[in-house]
Parts: C-alpha cells; structure tokens; sequence
C-alpha cells in the first residue's frame, strides 16, 4: 500500500526521552514491586535505579541487559532508527559493558506510515548497531496507535568492572560528556522553529555512540556512572546521590550545552516532560536565588540518547577528559562535584554559579 510520507511526529503526542514516565510515577509504581532476594547472581536490580540490570553467568562474566524504545523525537524515519538504536545501546555502555546483541521493538500505526518508512526505522537502527559491531538478531512487532521503536540490548562485562550509578565517593568530581538540549530542540522542531544547523548538531549528539563507557574501568579513579535521559541531568545526577549517599554540587555556568539550545530555551521553548522532571524532584535541589526559569529547564530538560555522567577521583579527571577528547566528546566537561551528606534537611544537590 502506497501512501504519502507522513511526519512521524505528527503521529506521536511525546517524543524520545520525553516519553518517559515521570520520576514521581515511576516511585510510584515500583514501590511495591516484588524484590529480587534469593537471586545472587543478579548483581544489578532496579533497587537503585540503574541503567542497566546484570547478571553473573560466571566467576569471570556477566550478562548486562537492557530495554529502550519510544516515539519518534525527529521526522526523518532513518535518524530515528538511529536515535532510537543509540540510546538503547547506552544503557550497556553506562554499565561498562561490551553490546554483542540486539532485539527490536517495533510498534507501528498500520495504514498511517508507508512500508518504505518502517524500513528506513529499521535501517537507521541498523547501521547504529553495525556501527557498534553486533548484530539485531530478531525481535517483535505490533500494530499501535503511535510509531515506537528501540531495542532489547544485550552486553557482557567482567564482574568486578561493572559500573554502577551508585558507587560515587564525598571528593569526586563530575564529568558530563555531551551537551544539554535534545528535549528543547526536539521541541523546537515540533513547532517549525528549529534551524537546519541546529538539526545537524542535534542528529550529531544524538547518534554518537557512548561506547567510551566500556573502557572507563581501566580509569580506576572512576567511581560512578550514569547516562542522562529522560529524567534530565538534576534527575539522574539525584539518582547518582541518593543511591550513593552523598550530596553534589553544581556549577551552573559550567554546564555544557548544544549550541543553539540556549537561544532557543530563553525563547520560551521546552518540554512538558521537564516540567514533570522538576515537579518530582525540585525539593531536592536548591537552586541560585532569582534564577531564570529557562534556566532551570535545561537542567531538567529529557535528554535523548545523553550523555554519561561520570564521578571520577581529581586525580584521573586529567586522564578521563583526555579520553573523550580523543574519542570525539568535544562538549565534555567538569561541572562540580561531590560532597559528604550534610545531617538534617540540606538538599540533595545544589546548584551555584561557577567560580
């Protein structure tokens, strides 16, 4: 059946990252989710809020393995495929594991989207996971109101170099390696008001493989690791603290960011899901007196197939930006660190202007 290209997101209410539940609900619901004791070789659970579940098949090995997938953040069914791939496979690589396969998820709006557009989803996620040197395997397909894709990720990691989000120390430091803005810029498109440069910038942060993940254990400074997503860098960095317990600071002005995404911010352009993000974890933070709304929403804006964020000893935080410069991660940057956690009611993070 031949049909007239459609614009995906136009078939789509939330796009990407910013599909995802909110922190608040997602608390929620898994409040009363059964426990995992009795499995010992499940090294990684839910319980706090990893990228990544993990499992020991072996004194020498184990199993990492995730599932992503949501609605398209872009037009183009072949950039969304490879989004869509990207992302999912960063969960692996937050973990400090090696992809070795995939499984995809494909939910499409029969009679709405043509053949030829479902193939090029499918081909985008492809090349990314040939580009990450595994193959897709299989998967499953349903017929559904909105377009969905992503992957069942599969990874291997030694046991003893697993990185979880968890793991931070009072005196590290952190590292963001790509910039913020997916969620603004996703936005921006929704509403014709996105440039093409800054279409390309997006494509190219988006797409970027986090495969750098995978070697940070040989960095042995490096305590700690998460992706940004959905939640925003606030949410996931809060995730990093509370599990860890310690408290962060933040120097704003250090934040990287995409360019353009700051122009279009002060606009007046965000998300509804970083709204969300800061309704459920605001009383955590404690941000500069008077500062301006766009400014909070990058910091809480859903980022798609994000950055890792690293908590590394001072000592390799040389060693480590040295790393993603080399690898491709021009935006990398410090953008704080970690303290101990103050008794009583002291926020979790607190967010300054840089020195």
């Amino acid at each position: 059946m031949d049909l007239v290209p459609t614009r995906l997101t136009s078939l789509a209410h939330g796009g990407g990252c910013g599909c995802k539940l909110a922190p608040s609900v997602l608390r929620e619901i898994l409040a009363q989710a059964p426990g995992t004791a009795g499995f010992a070789d499940l090294l990684v659970g839910s319980q706090t809020a990893d990228d990544a579940a993990v499992y020991r098949l072996r004194d020498d090995l184990a199993l990492v393995a995730t599932t992503d997938f949501f609605m398209p953040v872009v037009d183009d069914p072949y950039d969304f495929g490879r989004i869509a791939a990207t992302n999912a496979l960063s969960d692996v690589y937050a973990m400090g594991g090696r992809p070795i396969l995939a499984l995809a998820i494909l939910g499409m709006p029969l009679g709405r989207l043509s053949i030829e557009q479902v193939r090029q989803i499918q081909a985008g996620g492809a090349a990314v996971c040939a580009q990450a040197g595994i193959p897709i395997g299989g998967g499953h397909s349903i017929d559904s109101p909105e377009p969905i894709y992503g992957l069942v990720a599969l990874g291997t990691v030694h046991p003893d170099r697993v990185l979880r989000n968890c793991r931070a120390r009072a005196g590290d430091v952190l590292v963001l390696t790509k910039g913020l803005g997916v969620g603004i810029f996703s936005a921006a498109l929704r509403q014709d008001r996105l440039s093409a440069a800054a279409y390309q910038v997006m494509i190219a942060s988006t797409t970027q493989l986090n495969s750098i993940g995978a070697t940070l254990p040989e960095i042995g400074g490096v305590h700690a690791v998460t992706d940004v997503t959905g939640f925003g860098l606030l949410g996931h960095l809060l995730e990093m603290c509370q599990g860890s317990g310690v408290a962060a600071h933040v120097r704003l002005d250090d934040v990287p960011m995409l360019a353009g995404a700051a122009d279009l911010a002060r606009e007046g352009i965000g998300t509804g899901a970083g709204t969300r993000n800061w309704q459920s974890y605001g009383g955590s933070v404690r941000l500069p007196e008077g500062l301006a709304e766009w400014r909070r929403g990058v910091l809480c804006d859903p980022q798609t197939s994000g950055g890792l964020l690293v908590a590394v000893a001072g000592e390799d935080v040389a060693t480590l930006l040295a790393r993603l410069r080399e690898a491709g991660f021009a935006d990398a940057a410090v953008i704080g660190n970690l303290q101990a956690r103050t008794a009583g009611l002291a926020p979790d993070i607190i967010v300054s202007a840089a020195a």
